[in-house]
């Protein structure tokens, strides 16, 4: 598992609910575009990490109780006068340091050597010859590697006390102090380009950390329950539930530590998926014994969405509309239970990515309903206990819960709903239509038997209206779009190629049996460039 410090702007309002953890791998992150892919690979070996910006205090990194840090790559050059720094005292910590690409330039330059920018820049495949074969971070290597580079920037003079363990046949490829047990490489072992980066990676964490291997699921599930149960005490708490994978995991999470002292509202805001307020309110009642209550607010949220068409400000709207509704629920729940001071969200790593600026020098993609929307007069306190997961990590908390697969398989819905897939203004009737397109599409996914393979697949309304024919007659409808991707934790994706004859069913069927639609287009986009939502 991954823990990620939180956003400075929402530190007031989270509630850590993790216990101290005994030993963990801190990775300094300087823009790189793999760092999360470094973070994955050693939450694979159950070993604790923690993804810090690379501004990060040494008593910020010293608080999660590092057995080894990481420096990540990045792109920038050292020399750089705005190029990204981290306080050089971690690399006089004691603890074992491996630098990655840009990570490597960093040791270099700040221990007394030099960098400085490639005569021949290396991108791509590259193929490492290892010099040193006693390292124990090759240990077990064969004498040459294919691996990944992407880099523009060499090591041209060592620091003292360092020695060359790998070249390639332009330049340096990985350096070693094993004094200070201090190594690095030039190359990315996290990538899948890298076949033996995951070894690497490995030998780093067990073999010169000592890392013990022991953090799971039920490591997490128990720590989570006990720090939950600890900071409510008696208090109430109150569930923002949607019923997808995420709050729904969230729920049963805190369920688990305080029982009867949790209520779930789950809000109709206008913009669910089709009869999908009724069949969530029975499925969540039924098959989780939640204490829940259903709100239908759909004409408020409508309401306050009337003419609005910029993607941020829905978002925004609707995650102020969201937390208005839970104030006047906690209102009323507190007359019964004395009080409501704890909100609990479903909030996941990839939203706090695409929300803010969170990892130094990354950018912003995008607010989520769920943080960037999100009001500084908020009354209640936070509880975000998957907010440090990837969904498929979600989905194995899940499943060590013992929940239902029919609601942890659930495709991914995002939390404005339709409304980020209506492009322009939201309306009753554009809902309707999208309401009706997307059911189909969800349905010929799953006759298909695509639904479990899919991580999403949905329909899209476009702001685009065409000329068609229909019964000889003239049409100027709307034009809808299908979306259908592969991803492993929502921060890439690849489109699928769905099958004609699926592809011909959706069409055929949204342009005869939606009224409004005449025209139907499939996204072959992939993330990057694209995002998975169309806002």
């Amino acid at each position: 598992m991954c823990l990620y410090i939180p956003l400075a702007s929402l530190r007031h309002w989270i509630v850590d609910t993790q216990s101290p953890v005994t030993q963990s791998i801190v990775i300094l992150d300087f823009g790189s575009q793999y760092t999360q892919l470094i973070a994955r690979r050693i939450r694979e070996f159950n070993v604790f990490s923690a993804v810090l910006p690379c501004t990060a205090s040494i008593a910020e990194i010293q608080a999660y109780a590092p057995i080894g840090i990481i420096l990540s790559g990045g792109p920038s050059s050292v020399y750089d006068a705005d190029a990204p720094d981290a306080d050089p005292g971690i690399l006089k910590l004691g603890l074992p340091v491996l630098g990655i690409c840009y990570g490597l330039q960093f040791i270099v330059h700040h221990l007394g050597g030099k960098v400085i920018s490639a005569e021949k820049r290396e991108y791509g495949h590259a193929e490492v010859m290892i010099e040193d074969t006693t390292s124990p971070l090759f240990a077990g290597f064969p004498a040459t590697l294919q691996v990944w580079m992407s880099h523009g920037d060499e090591a041209l003079e060592l620091p003292p006390g360092f020695h060359r363990t790998a070249i390639t046949s332009n330049a340096l490829a990985g350096i070693a102090n094993p004094e200070r047990n201090i190594c690095a490489v030039q190359f990315h072992p996290e990538v899948h380009h890298t076949p033996l980066g995951r070894d690497l990676l490995r030998n780093f964490v067990f073999g010169i950390c000592g890392a013990l291997g022991d953090w799971t699921p039920a490591h997490f599930i128990e720590a989570t329950v006990a720090g939950i149960r600890e900071k409510v005490g008696k208090g109430h708490v109150l569930c923002a539930l949607s019923g997808g994978v995420d709050s729904s995991v969230a729920a049963v999470l805190v369920h688990r530590a305080i029982g009867d002292q949790l209520t779930c509202v789950f809000v109709n805001n206008g913009v669910l998926r089709k009869n999908e307020f009724a069949q969530v309110t029975q499925n969540l009642r039924d098959k989780l014994g939640l204490n829940l209550v259903p709100v239908d607010s759909s004409e408020r949220f409508l309401d306050k969405l009337a003419g609005v068409t910029d993607p941020e400000t829905k978002r925004k709207i609707i995650g102020r509309e969201f937390i208005a509704v839970f104030d006047d629920e906690a209102a009323k729940i507190a007359q019964q239970s004395g009080g409501v001071d704890w909100l609990v969200q479903g909030t996941l790593y990839p939203d706090v990515i695409e929300s803010s600026s969170v990892r130094g020098p990354s950018q912003t993609i995008k607010s989520h309903h769920n943080v960037g929307g999100l009001p500084d007069h908020m009354k209640m306190k936070l509880i975000e206990p998957l907010r440090d997961l990837f969904k498929d990590e979600v989905r194995r908390i899940g499943r060590d819960l013992q929940m239902p697969e029919d609601i942890l398989g659930r495709q991914p819905f995002p939390g404005p709903g339709l409304a980020v897939r209506i492009l322009g203004e939201v309306t009753a009737e554009r809902v309707a239509i999208l309401q009706e397109a997307d059911e189909i599409v969800v349905s010929e996914i799953k006759a298909a038997g695509l639904y479990s393979k899919i991580w999403q697949s949905f329909a899209v309304l476009l702001p685009v209206r065409s000329v068609g024919v229909m019964g000889d007659q003239r049409t100027y409808a709307n034009t809808c779009a299908i979306r259908a991707v592969h991803s492993e934790d929502g921060m890439t994706a690849d489109w699928v190629p769905l099958p004609y004859e699926v592809l011909k069913r959706m069409s055929s069927r949204i342009v005869n049996e939606v009224r409004g639609i005449n025209r139907v287009v499939y996204d072959i986009t992939s993330k990057p460039p694209g995002t998975i939502e169309w806002e």
